[in-house]
């Protein structure tokens, strides 16, 4: 068994791992442009780093994947692991999977790391470097009215102004979703990074394991407005993707519908994680919604 084979079975139950390292999502991501480092003791694995691998021109380079928001270590912590512990323990398992990656030949290498990676000490150590990005999250989701009234009063009145112009439904068709998607790229003149295939591959994938939900709005015509796409794990509701209408940009139904994923992140008691952003008017957009900022790194060497 290879170790993408072995890493496909351990993530699929291990639910620490988080959405975006598991073998599954790097299947429908990445199809067969990927692999993973696995680090092994006693027969259990206690660490790993799933990656996609992009080669071009003899050129190979660890990049990040496109509808994936981080990658890069995972590691099984013992109970009751005292904090000077913790950290030797990170150092040692940390210089096992670079000890892997420089192995690998690269031209060069970069992931985003999940939040909950504090320490990239020994990357820091072995020529890495790092810039910090951010995510919002809004940690606690139990108390929704209290999670509302934490929103900016500009929130509470883009959502009351969607409210009476346009009605929520749920699960649009896939290739419908992706027209709208893809048009909020068009009209900042982007082309889409991805394909239909992929997010329909990634669709099918999620709907297997109940991972995923879609709402849409509506108005009196039946008029689609916007779309938005979230997904999830043991731990967090993500939104990965959304798109408008440009006709309709006005009526806020966007505003409304992340409204309603973070009611479903209550719904599934999790935490709500916007993913992103870096740019500023999204930065903003979404820190008015009350979520806290997360940082996360950014690792990357050229060798």
């Amino acid at each position: 068994m290879t170790d993408r084979e072995k890493y496909r079975q351990f993530s699929e139950t291990e639910k620490t791992i988080p959405l975006f390292s598991k073998g599954w999502w790097m299947d429908a991501v990445c199809q067969e442009n990927w692999d993973a480092i696995l680090i092994e003791e006693n027969g259990q694995v206690v660490a790993s780093l799933p990656y996609y691998l992009a080669i071009s021109e003899e050129r190979k380079e660890i990049q990040k994947a496109i509808l994936t928001q981080t990658n890069g270590i995972w590691m099984a912590y013992p109970t009751n692991q005292k904090y000077e512990k913790k950290l030797a323990y990170e150092t040692k398992l940390m210089n096992l999977v670079i000890d892997e990656i420089e192995q690998l030949e690269l031209a060069k290498y970069q992931q985003y790391f999940h939040y909950s990676i504090t320490n990239w000490l020994p990357f820091y150590w072995r020529g890495y470097s790092q810039t910090t990005r951010y995510t919002y999250v809004i940690q606690n989701t139990k108390n929704l009215e209290g999670v509302y009234q934490n929103f900016s009063s500009n929130i509470r009145k883009c959502i009351r102004k969607a409210m009476k112009l346009v009605e929520i439904k749920e699960d649009i068709e896939i290739e419908e979703f992706y027209h709208l998607n893809k048009l909020t790229f068009e009209r900042q003149d982007l082309e889409i990074p991805y394909s239909y295939d992929v997010v329909k591959r990634l669709d099918e994938e999620c709907k297997k394991r109940n991972a995923c939900k879609t709402y849409y709005c509506v108005d009196e015509h039946d008029q689609i407005h916007s779309a938005i796409y979230f997904v999830w794990d043991e731990d967090s509701v993500y939104y990965l993707m959304s798109g408008s209408n440009p006709d309709f940009r006005h009526t806020q139904s966007l505003t409304l519908l992340l409204y309603e994923g973070i009611k479903l992140a209550n719904k599934l008691n999790k935490q709500f994680n916007f993913e992103g952003s870096m740019k500023k008017k999204i930065e903003h957009h979404f820190r008015q919604f009350g979520a806290e900022q997360m940082p996360y790194h950014n690792i990357y060497k050229t060798y």
